[in-house]
């Protein structure tokens, strides 16, 4: 559905609902930058009170999931490094990995290598659950606004590749059940956030499987999936770089100094990850994203040692400040780093994002269908 013409004025409503019913507050994590109300309101179809339904059904689950809520999961499981996770990876293979043409993240899952029964043998099914969970939440938290640094433009969502090299139905079994809710949470808590999915080494048959799967999915994310067969390499290459695409799927990448692709977490993303994390952790630092200018810089200082800072300036430097209706409060389009603005700054962000997206209308361009057309399976 394309967005209302008057969608400034309902993307307003729908922010003033959500302060109205106490849904929404500075620093919730959820995001409450005009980017993300777009996404849930997109993905209504732009229904106001079924878009106010779902961000408060999200809300909860973020507050209650696991039984400690999304916040405190991620500070107990880091989705670059828990203890398990090159088990995982030997089991149930999937990981973010640099970024396409257009500068939205790539994430691959090769799903011919799942072995659940192997992944029981180090860890149970809830905590691998659990690890992927905080990889979802690892997007809107993490790399997406580490890819609008690198981009220096809004970045709409992640491109996601499909390996099905080795799948088969063993395969099909063991993952459904995950797929399936796997599915069901991207769709409800983090909508919008995938932008196009290519499926690719489609075994003969496949259309059995995709049939069994379409059902889970809802069309406006099956409008934006594309399946291969063996013939991809050259599709992929129309929107992904060679030195970006892993060479077993026909790019030119090998991380061979990390260890491989898949245990690289190679990307902007990784900009003083360590230090941002572990300041996070320790309450020196309010979010984990990179802030403005730490992608080619140095990592800011902390939120503590600012408000050091501020406090041993003499008391002379008040009278210098400008006043408080021509200061402009920072704006920031990553998942804990907004802030409720008033009506008046809502609307100059508004107005900028408008200006970029027309100038440059990649940024929020979602391509549907197959990558060059309409969604078809295609078999080698």
């Amino acid at each position: 559905m394309a967005p209302p013409k008057d969608k400034e004025a309902l993307l307003a409503q729908f922010r003033e609902e959500l302060i109205q019913q106490d849904l929404i507050h500075d620093g919730d994590t959820i995001g409450t930058d005009d980017d993300t109300l777009l996404r849930f309101l997109c993905a209504r179809s732009f229904n106001l009170k079924q878009a106010t339904v779902m961000w408060k059904n999200c809300q909860h689950w973020r507050n209650t999931v696991e039984g400690v809520g999304i916040d405190e999961l991620y500070r107990q499981i880091d989705p670059f490094d828990y203890p398990e996770r090159e088990h995982v990876f030997n089991c149930w293979p999937l990981y973010f990995h640099k970024v396409d043409k257009k500068g939205r993240p790539l994430n691959f899952h090769h799903l011919g290598g799942i072995n659940l029964t192997k992944l029981q043998k180090n860890m149970t099914l809830e905590r691998f659950w659990q690890t992927v969970i905080v990889s979802s939440e690892l997007l809107p938290r993490e790399i997406l606004p580490a890819a609008n640094a690198a981009a220096d433009k809004p970045i709409s969502g992640t491109f996601v590749i499909v390996d099905l090299s080795g799948f088969g139905l063993s395969q099909f079994w063991q993952m459904k059940d995950f797929t399936r809710k796997s599915f069901q949470m991207s769709q409800d808590y983090f909508p919008e956030t995938m932008a196009q999915l290519a499926i690719v080494n489609a075994p003969m048959g496949f259309s059995t499987v995709w049939n069994g799967v379409k059902p889970w999915l809802a069309k406006e994310t099956v409008a934006k999936i594309g399946i291969y067969g063996s013939d991809y390499r050259k599709a992929l290459l129309e929107l992904i770089d060679e030195g970006a695409l892993p060479a077993s799927l026909g790019g030119t990448c090998t991380c061979q100094e990390h260890g491989g692709c898949m245990q690289s977490n190679a990307g902007p993303w990784t900009r003083h990850r360590k230090e941002r994390r572990a300041a996070w952790l320790a309450g020196e630092r309010p979010h984990i994203a990179l802030m403005p200018g730490e992608l080619h810089g140095e990592m800011h200082k902390t939120s503590a040692q600012e408000g050091k800072a501020e406090d041993a300036k003499p008391a002379t430097a008040v009278a210098e400040a400008p006043p408080s209706d021509e200061r402009s409060p920072a704006s920031s389009s990553t998942s804990e780093t907004s802030s409720l603005a008033t009506p008046s700054t809502n609307r100059s962000r508004e107005v900028s994002l408008d200006r970029l997206r027309k100038e440059q209308p990649e940024a929020r361009q979602v391509q549907t269908g197959d990558l060059r057309g309409e969604a078809t399976v295609m078999t080698a």
